[in-house]
């Protein structure tokens, strides 16, 4: 029997003992509740707390009324500031301000910002607050004393489990169960050489144990996952996060071994498979039966294409039906290539060294296209090769030096696993039993 089964047993012996007296003491708040005659249900208290407005980032709401906004296109910093009522001068004055401190020129459209105008002089804000990023805010001030200053947000990271089936969709289906879909897409970056993410399908599922990054309640992102285990074609995945001293990857197998291989998966990071690797295919356009000896994947104009792996660039241009073509040789052996791009990334040219995961152009419908889709192609020794089927292999595994480390990372980690999903189990069974023992109004059934 696992580690994981053998804690996990364990703790269910002892569970009843915890539920009887966890819902003892609930209903002994229910009767309680029912019992007070003052009691309104759905209510924490009648008494009135008394306690002063202020907003998130600590201003006053008694004394300053808040006025939100987002970004326009065509804002600069300064044409905010005189659109919220400051003069030109003044304007003038706190972009000066900004120097060494906030880069005025980063000010991007649909960010958010915050005017604070005293409610005893409404035309000009004293206080202006704009959202750098999701971790962080610049805070203005506009008064005769001028200043300028970026806080980080007070954020919180806690531990969370997540347990999800694939139903639909990895998206949709972590949103159904209440899970983030960040962590959705932090699953498809940490599996990106082992799984291939446009062939999930009902019936795989996952478990992970990770950090959440939260605001005033608010998901932010997720930090590391410290466990995941992704089950895919009645195949299970395992990983667990270890960090070497000497850096590099962090994310191994339950051997030690590298997740990180070679190869990535996919070229792109989203949509769908339209058509898959034939000898024998009828060209959507032509209606001829021929060789497609590739894999195309529908995707949006403009979304960017990755090299599979590190390598170098022996071909950009257009290539007749293939439209705009990147072909990249990653050694003696493998080649790939990425057809009816829109357009090439920036400064790309042939012999340029690409590195694994590095956006070499954008997707288009570019040469004999019906839409916009990339047509990826791989050969090996010269011969096509179904990329869908191409083995990859690892990165170096875990140092004989680290070994011991690793294996303790592990024990913590599935420990983590045990605690968590017995802590979530708990919680259901509580719920569930309070239900029951309880009607709506908080009253004793």
């Amino acid at each position: 029997m696992s580690y994981l089964a053998v804690k996990f047993r364990k703790f269910m012996k002892a569970i009843p003992y915890y539920l009887y007296l966890i819902v003892i003491c609930s209903l002994s708040s229910c009767q309680q509740r029912g019992n007070d005659p003052g009691h309104i249900p759905g209510e924490l208290s009648d008494q009135p707390v008394i306690s002063e407005a202020v907003s998130e980032y600590g201003i006053s709401l008694e004394d300053y009324e808040e006025k939100e906004g987002k970004v326009r296109s065509g804002d600069y910093f300064s044409t905010l500031l005189q659109r919220l009522g400051l003069s030109y001068k003044e304007a003038y004055a706190v972009s000066e301000a900004c120097k060494g401190i906030f880069d005025v020129t980063k000010f991007k459209i649909g960010n958010s910002y915050h005017a604070y105008y005293p409610k005893t002089a409404p035309n000009r804000p004293d206080y202006l607050v704009y959202e750098q990023d999701s971790k962080s805010y610049v805070l203005f001030g506009l008064q005769d004393s001028l200043f300028v200053q970026v806080h980080e947000k007070q954020m919180q990271i806690q531990q969370a489990y997540a347990d999800v089936t694939i139903r639909s969709s990895l998206w949709n289906d972590c949103v159904q169960a209440g899970v983030s879909p960040l962590l959705a897409i932090r699953l498809s970056e940490i599996y990106a050489w082992t799984i291939d993410f446009f062939a999930v399908q009902p019936g795989d599922s996952f478990r992970a144990v990770y950090e959440l990054v939260t605001y005033q309640g608010e998901v932010l992102d997720v930090n590391r996952v410290l466990y995941a285990e992704f089950v895919h074609n009645n195949s299970s995945h395992k990983c667990y996060w270890f960090e070497e001293e000497e850096g590099g990857n962090v994310y191994w197998n339950e051997k030690g071994e590298s997740l990180r291989k070679a190869f990535l998966k996919a070229p792109l990071n989203f949509t769908r498979i339209s058509s898959g690797f034939s000898y024998n295919r009828r060209h959507p356009v032509t209606r001829r039966v021929q060789a497609h000896t590739g894999i195309d994947y529908a995707a949006p104009t403009g979304t960017p294409v990755m090299s599979i792996g590190d390598g170098v660039v022996v071909y950009r241009a257009y290539s007749g039906a293939g439209g705009n073509m990147v072909k990249i040789k990653h050694n003696s052996v493998y080649t790939s290539a990425y057809l009816h791009l829109s357009r090439y990334a920036k400064g790309l040219k042939v012999g340029d060294r690409v590195r694994q995961g590095e956006v070499i152009g954008y997707v288009g419908s570019t040469g004999r296209s019906t839409g916009p889709h990339l047509d990826f192609r791989v050969w090996k020794n010269g011969s096509p090769i179904n990329p869908l089927r191409m083995e990859s292999p690892p990165t170096n595994p875990v140092q004989e030096q680290n070994k011991e480390q690793f294996e303790a990372a592990k024990k913590e980690a599935d420990q983590a696993v045990v605690t968590l999903l017995a802590a979530d189990y708990l919680k259901r069974s509580i719920q569930q039993l309070v239900s029951r023992c309880c009607d709506p109004e908080g009253q004793p059934s």
